[in-house]
């Protein structure tokens, strides 16, 4: 069974029920989340014995607020629009990725899923094949190096990606020029003040970013270029503590199925589609191990 196939064997009721949104799972889920942040954050900032290691933990969480903009990028993290929309444009802040800008990449990548000629995820950028493409690609140098560039690039109003409408583009460039003078704020903060938001924020993320790179390279990375969501996709067989942090991501194949079912809900999906389920994967460490085999030394 394709996925197309297991969606015209849903009932109107039952796509009504899996996409019901709520407020108190994400709100729990989002004060747990904040609590294990500011649990590293203050140590760290108030210096205590070992703190340079509590680095890696809040760098992870950090890096992993995509998965929060990402929830709410589809509207999905909580029922009230404006909770959804603010979540979504701090977690973006604070990662360096415009919340709005990446609304119509995702959407993007949603229509045209591992499709190399159309899905933004892969133009330009496919998925590493070498072991030096591999390297680069998880310590992410161009990435920070492209985000800096879109916002002045979205701040300058000149030149959009082409998955972004004419009438969102005002949008886009108020909100590269609010994001650049909150940094710029930072910066000038971080130097005639205290470089505390250097150390529980910028360095924090970019230690983190690199377990966030492997684990996207898991969502569709070996998957066919189909049009099948059943196989142009992963879902990962993972722990509660990773599904915790990725707001039920791991659920991938589920998520690009019926992209409306709230993060709390993908558990009850993923029982409806198991058995018809083509790509998956026993936890992050194996796939990785195996994607790592089919890297060569060439150039």
């Amino acid at each position: 069974m394709d996925y197309r196939t297991f969606l015209r064997s849903m009932s109107g009721a039952d796509r009504k029920a899996l996409g019901k949104k709520e407020n108190g799972p994400g709100l729990r889920h989002l004060a747990l989340y904040t609590l294990l942040l500011l649990l590293f954050a203050v140590p760290i900032a108030l210096g205590v014995p070992g703190w340079p290691l509590l680095m890696i933990p809040l760098g992870i969480l950090l890096a992993f607020l995509f998965n929060l903009e990402h929830e709410c990028t589809h509207t999905t993290a909580f029922k009230t629009k404006w909770v959804n929309e603010w979540s979504g444009r701090i977690a973006g802040l604070l990662i360096l990725q415009p919340f709005y800008w990446f609304r119509y990449f995702h959407f993007a990548h949603h229509r045209f899923t591992n499709d190399p000629e159309r899905d933004p995820e892969l133009i330009g950028k496919p998925k590493p094949k070498t072991a030096m493409q591999y390297i680069v690609f998880v310590l992410g140098p161009f990435y920070w190096k492209n985000k800096l560039l879109l916002l002045f690039s979205n701040a300058r109003a000149k030149v959009f990606d082409d998955f972004v409408p004419e009438n969102a583009r005002h949008r886009l460039r108020t909100e590269a020029r609010v994001s650049i003078a909150i940094y710029a704020a930072v910066l000038i903060f971080s130097v005639t003040v205290s470089p505390v938001l250097v150390w529980v924020w910028l360095v924090p993320l970019v230690i983190g970013f690199p377990f966030l790179r492997l684990y996207h390279l898991a969502e569709h990375g070996l998957c066919p270029s189909v049009s099948d969501m059943f196989e142009n996709s992963r879902t990962v067989f993972t722990n509660l503590i990773i599904r915790f942090v990725t707001w039920n991501m791991p659920y991938h194949i589920e998520h690009h199925t019926l992209p409306m079912v709230p993060f709390f809900r993908l558990p009850v999906l993923h029982r409806l589609v198991k058995d018809h389920l083509k790509q998956t994967s026993d936890g992050y460490a194996r796939f990785t191990v195996h994607y790592a085999s089919q890297l060569t030394l060439g150039r």
